[in-house]
């Protein structure tokens, strides 16, 4: 059988996302992850450059599949705040990425401008969905940017503890405890995206 490079990489891959998940950066082994992926330690180096590289790929192309799987849509805030939600229920591997890399890359991770730019455009198509729109424009962006890192706030957390969420919430488990948080959060991202296109006083221009 002829060697698939793509299919090799693809293997190489999804047993990194498995082993960063499991273990952060420091704790991750590349032997592990190529006997996982049943290929060799060469091949990861040869696609990759190094144990680091590989976590920033893997991390950026995270973002990315949410990022296309889940588009903005500042006229549907709640109905984006569901699909959200069940997006990082069905891949909870991000949320333990992401916070593996804040508790081990450093201050300035090596994507941190793309990602700064990406966050800005989501901003950006919120002002001009019309989020503060009673605000003057600087002031628009920075509510968008408030409204956005809150919204994944709200989300993120349940995924970060459940067994925090499960234990506040007090059900017996974890599927218990997300079904009430998703509607909890969908009403309370409403609830931000109302307040956030409405000057205060609470009259609608």
């Amino acid at each position: 059988m002829a060697y698939d490079a793509e299919d090799t990489r693809r293997r190489i891959f999804a047993a990194a996302v498995a082993e960063f998940a499991e273990h952060g950066l420091a704790g991750a082994r590349v032997d592990r992850i190529a006997k996982a992926a049943r290929a060799n330690k060469q091949a990861i180096y040869l696609y990759y450059g190094s144990k680091e590289k590989l976590f920033t790929a893997i991390l950026r192309a995270k973002l990315e599949e949410v990022r296309l799987s889940v588009p903005v849509d500042p006229d549907a805030m709640a109905e984006v705040v569901g699909q959200l939600f069940d997006w990082y229920q069905e891949h909870p591997e991000l949320i333990r990425l992401l916070l593996w890399e804040a508790l081990e890359a450093g201050d300035e991770p090596e994507s941190e401008q793309e990602r700064r730019d990406g966050f800005r455009e989501k901003a950006r198509h919120l002002v001009d969905g019309g989020v503060a729109r009673h605000l003057p424009e600087d002031a628009r962006v920075r509510a968008a940017q408030d409204l956005l890192f809150t919204i994944m706030g709200l989300i993120a957390w349940n995924f970060a503890v459940p067994r925090m969420a499960r234990m506040a919430l007090d059900e017996e488990t974890d599927e218990a405890a997300f079904a009430r948080r998703r509607e909890t959060v969908i009403e309370a991202a409403r609830t931000l995206a109302a307040k956030a296109g409405r000057p205060r006083g609470g009259v609608s221009e």
